[in-house]
């Protein structure tokens, strides 16, 4: 699909702006095949403060662990980021080998190894070859760079045909307040920290308390909203670091107009972000909309969008641009609306579902008014949002999603070749 524009309508850009107190640098140490770039540093002002969200799947990689254990030791003032290379499923080893980059860069800095916080992608249960990342992280050093976000972002990607990086300027009570993010992700893509890997960083003046909650409600928002292949990755994390450079007020009470304005931007950014994964997922030709209205709660609707948007029945119908509506239909009846015992039961009398602005379905069959040539117009387009509507409360959730094409299981089936 088309890369993105340099701004968008929200205002996010997509040319990265420097973040006081953030340096990256970038190399190819040789993990990839290809020769491209593949580790990445990012070193933090002292001062910093990070907070992180990681994968929930029980086979999390050796870096997410040594990366929990060491943001709970404390402050970290570096990370280290390869590509091409997973360090998952590796046993004592991948831990030992996760701990033994830490150490290497943290000699480099005069650091201890838990005030650096590692992170990996690529291909699970090969070994890291730790001779390519011993050579390769003096010359990410020397690559150090304020303005090195986007050979940062090039090199944490995996099979993303672009990177991934954006920025947004905010206005907190007068005072500028920058963003700058980048993230990696186009197959194995799911919510619950969705393979995919986002790290975000601002200028802004704000407590931790504030900044993990931060992180939290805009990855829910965000990241964890997204869908391409239903699979949730061993290695998923996402950083969030304030530098305290802004010349602004501390924010420090999550009830504040401050902090809503910071979260509120933060949101903004991530979700840009993660419906760029979406939208470069492994073969995608559209980018889908699941939107579901007036439900009981968030976890009904959520539900539902999932049963319709993880459906390979939908996705393919939407690469073939073929409105067949009953294929959304079927998701949506066995998504398990109403089996709780606690919840109404599902009265599919009342479901109304949209393709577009065209309606598909209402009083339990197609509508009257549906025409084959109105739903193939939409179906031809780029963007696309699928609207269910339950009646059965007040509550609205959405979940951005992909097609499957041919390409996504070729890509998927010569990944390690």
């Amino acid at each position: 699909m088309a890369e993105p524009k340099e701004q968008t309508d929200t205002g996010v850009l997509t040319r990265p702006h420097p973040i006081a107190g953030v340096y990256l640098g970038a190399t190819a140490c040789g993990l990839k095949k290809s020769g491209a770039l593949d580790l990445t540093v990012l070193q933090l002002a002292e001062g910093a403060r990070t907070a992180a969200v990681f994968t929930r799947n029980a086979f999390c990689a050796a870096p997410v662990v040594m990366a929990r254990n060491h943001l709970n030791a404390g402050s970290p003032q570096c990370l280290v980021i390869n590509s091409g290379n997973a360090n998952a499923g590796n046993g004592a080893q991948g831990l030992k080998d996760a701990e033994q980059t830490c150490q290497w860069l943290g000699e480099e800095l005069g650091l201890s190894a838990d005030a650096v916080l590692p992170f990996s992608t690529g291909v699970i249960g090969e070994p890291l070859s730790m001779d390519k990342i011993q050579s390769g992280l003096p010359d990410a050093l020397a690559d150090l760079s304020i303005s090195g976000w986007e050979r940062a972002a090039e090199a944490i990607r995996t099979t993303d045909t672009y990177a991934k990086v954006a920025s947004l300027a905010l206005d907190i009570d007068g005072h500028r307040v920058l963003l700058t993010g980048m993230a990696k992700g186009s197959g194995m893509i799911h919510p619950n920290m969705a393979t995919m890997l986002g790290f975000v960083a601002t200028d802004a003046r704000i407590d931790q308390a504030c900044l993990d909650q931060a992180l939290k409600n805009a990855s829910d928002r965000s990241f964890n909203r997204i869908t391409i292949d239903g699979d949730t990755s061993t290695n998923d994390a996402c950083t969030l670091t304030a530098t305290a450079q802004a010349d602004m007020p501390w924010i420090d009470d999550v009830e504040s107009p401050a902090y809503q304005a910071f979260e509120t931007g933060l949101a903004r950014l991530m979700q840009h972000l993660a419906h760029e994964i979406v939208r470069d997922g492994e073969g995608a030709t559209k980018f889908v909309a699941v939107q579901v209205e007036k439900g009981v709660d968030s976890e009904e609707c959520l539900q539902v969008a999932h049963a319709v948007a993880l459906s390979p029945l939908v996705k393919t119908a939407l690469f073939a641009c073929d409105p067949n509506w009953g294929r959304i239909l079927a998701a949506v009846g066995r998504a398990g609306v109403g089996e709780d015992a606690t919840s109404p039961d599902f009265d599919i009398e009342a479901v109304e579902i949209y393709l577009g602005d065209v309606l598909l379905v209402t009083q339990g069959g197609r509508a009257a008014s549906y025409t084959e040539a109105a739903g193939q117009a939409v179906m031809d387009q780029t963007d696309i949002t699928i609207r269910i509507v339950l009646h059965r409360g007040a509550v609205s959730e959405t979940v951005w999603t992909s097609d499957f094409s041919y390409d996504y299981v070729k890509i998927n089936a010569e990944y390690r070749t």
